[in-house]
């Protein structure tokens, strides 16, 4: 008994988990010494592939809500896309393609790299404390695509293989029920967690016992409407995503104090439970 109760107080004051909040598509915006590249193009800006409608606004009040480290872009993805790969066709735009490659040169240096290795810096600082970063992703998607009407509410993106970042899914896909009943969540939709991403390259850097990357995604139909129930919404998701990763952080806690890495812990054997 006294080593139970050891290993729960060794489980209360260790701070097991981090985590981080960051927002690659926050806005439209176009620094001035590129707009000459946008002449021709600034409907385009305003439209759900200039920035992800209202994902700035979700990171920024999580991010509060949970006393988390928040990292932000304004900047318009169609000048760079800070979620995408180095060698994914993505990355510019029609209007940056366009662009000289010197500029373009200029362009990762001022933005995409930078934003990249500030985030994937904390992730490490964090890890190396002896921290799991749990690393959310704020990002919305449009309520129609080529024709297509996306059938979900929220979405909820990760990879599959890696068993913590499911089960983190699963508890805050089962919360949201309770928190906001009605709306549909789906996994892996409507992209899959494995795509071209920014949590995609960090799961290659850091190992599914130290980092889960989830991308949120929130239909913009709820973003466009507005008023009481867009507020809702965004209460809702972060009070379901603060539950979610309390038990979770006692469960990494209980397992880190017991000096083991394993995901999920043993089950009690037979006859002990």
């Amino acid at each position: 008994m006294m080593a139970a109760s050891k290993v729960a107080s060794k489980a209360a004051s260790t701070p097991t988990v981090a985590i981080l909040v960051s927002c690659e598509h926050g806005g439209n915006r176009i620094p001035s010494r590129y707009r000459e590249l946008f002449l021709a193009h600034q409907a385009l800006l305003r439209t759900h592939r200039g920035a992800d409608f209202g994902a700035l606004r979700v990171a920024r009040e999580m991010a509060a809500a949970l006393d988390a480290p928040l990292l932000a872009s304004t900047v318009s993805r169609l000048l760079v896309d800070l979620n995408r790969s180095l060698h994914h066709p993505g990355l510019w735009s029609q209007a940056s393609r366009a662009a000289a490659p010197e500029v373009r040169k200029e362009i990762l240096h001022r933005y995409y790299l930078p934003y990249r290795a500030k985030l994937e810096s904390l992730a490490g600082q964090k890890i190396a404390a002896g921290r799991r970063v749990i690393h959310v992703s704020c990002h919305s998607f449009t309520p129609q695509l080529n024709g297509v009407v996306r059938n979900a509410d929220i979405g909820l993106l990760y990879d599959p293989s890696r068993e913590p970042e499911a089960q983190l899914c699963r508890r805050w896909r089962q919360s949201l029920a309770g928190h906001a009943p009605g709306m549909r969540v789906r996994m892996n939709y409507p992209y899959a967690g494995t795509a071209d991403g920014f949590t995609t390259y960090l799961r290659q850097r850091f190992g599914p016992a130290h980092y889960l990357g989830i991308e949120l995604e929130i239909n913009q139909r709820h973003v466009l409407a507005g008023g009481p129930p867009w507020r809702a919404l965004r209460a809702a998701v972060i009070a379901a995503l603060r539950e979610s990763t309390a038990g979770f952080a006692a469960e990494f806690a209980a397992a880190s104090a017991a000096e083991s890495l394993q995901w999920p812990p043993s089950p009690p054997a037979p006859g002990h439970a």
